[in-house]
């Protein structure tokens, strides 16, 4: 019996579903939402019309001093690599804490990001070059060693000649410990013994 009465009970649903989707024309009434989800909002579109502010525009002007999300970007030095004036900073800012762990993090960053082009000793003859990609300057020239820091930030955020840019790759933090790593591969390359604290020379073999 009960199986007999859920019979019934689908064959009708099945009817009113059948009935309810078939229409001899088209309705001039809207399609019920089920599941509405917020899709239709009281809301303004860019260029509308505004029946509420006095211009009739729906775009306001920011609210003076504004600023977009992130950009608040104070610390021209931090996140350019240039001076208030535009020039290229000498140093890595001194908001930069240098130590061990940040140049650990700048191999890792230049091991991941630089080294396919560079060469993991920053000669220029990475695994690319040797498919045929045109090579890049080596870190230990003369010209290259007295680029500013700043001037090196800038091209890893912004790229140079046949260099992309990695400044969406790669955050700022991590661009600065790749400078701090690049001038320490720079200074091993032409490193003496002598450089080497006594206490450490013995490991080197």
């Amino acid at each position: 019996m009960k199986n007999r009465a859920l019979n019934i009970m689908i064959i009708v649903l099945l009817a009113a579903v059948a009935t309810g989707c078939y229409q001899e024309r088209p309705s001039e009434r809207p399609p019920i939402h089920l599941n509405p989800n917020m899709d239709n909002q009281p809301k303004y579109r860019p260029q509308a019309e505004s029946e509420f502010f006095a211009d009739g525009s729906t775009m306001r002007m920011p609210v003076p001093g504004t600023v977009a999300r992130g950009d608040l970007n104070e610390n021209a030095a931090w996140f350019t690599g240039k001076d208030e004036k535009g020039n290229f900073v000498k140093s890595i800012p001194d908001s930069v804490l240098l130590t061990i762990q940040m140049l650990q993090r700048g191999q890792e960053r230049y091991n991941i990001y630089c080294s396919p082009c560079h060469s993991r000793t920053g000669d220029g003859r990475g695994i690319v070059v040797t498919r045929g990609f045109v090579p890049p300057p080596t870190f230990h020239s003369e010209r290259v060693r007295e680029l500013p820091d700043g001037q090196i930030f800038d091209v890893i955020s912004n790229g140079v000649r046949n260099m992309p840019s990695y400044g969406y790759q790669v955050p700022v933090d991590d661009r600065w410990a790749i400078v701090g790593y690049l001038r320490a591969l720079q200074k091993s390359h032409d490193s003496r013994i002598e450089d080497i604290p006594e206490e450490m020379r013995e490991r080197i073999k």
